[in-house]
């Protein structure tokens, strides 16, 4: 069974950072892509990051710069940290993953975790 937890949210001042994680059980964590999403009540999804099967990384433009995502193989984790944090990163985030090397879309993810919210105060 398929299962993906997020954690690490919380409140932040604008400037400040954070660490979200994402625990990964169930499948072989090394065979799939993982990627962060975050979303906004009443706007879309977007993708923030993402880290392939073979650790090539990608980012929003968004997020260039400020965000790193990494994963660590042997505890089957996923980060994503998150520096010179602004109001508008204030998101529910959640992580998901797909078999393969692509990274996952919001219509190609097989699994996801449940989202962690990141509020960034002014």
């Amino acid at each position: 069974d398929v299962q993906l937890q997020a954690s690490g949210g919380g409140l932040v001042q604008a400037g400040g950072s954070l660490r979200l994680s994402c625990a990964a059980s169930g499948f072989a964590f090394d065979e799939y892509a993982i990627g962060w999403f975050r979303q906004v009540p009443g706007k879309e999804r977007e993708g923030v990051a993402c880290i392939s099967k073979n650790k090539g990384k990608s980012y929003a433009d968004s997020v260039k710069g400020r965000f790193t995502i990494s994963s660590d193989n042997a505890k089957k984790r996923v980060y994503l940290e998150m520096n010179s944090l602004k109001p508008e990163d204030t998101a529910v985030y959640s992580c998901a993953a797909v078999w393969g090397h692509y990274c996952p879309t919001e219509y190609t993810a097989t699994a996801w975790g449940q989202g962690t919210q990141v509020t960034v105060s002014s």
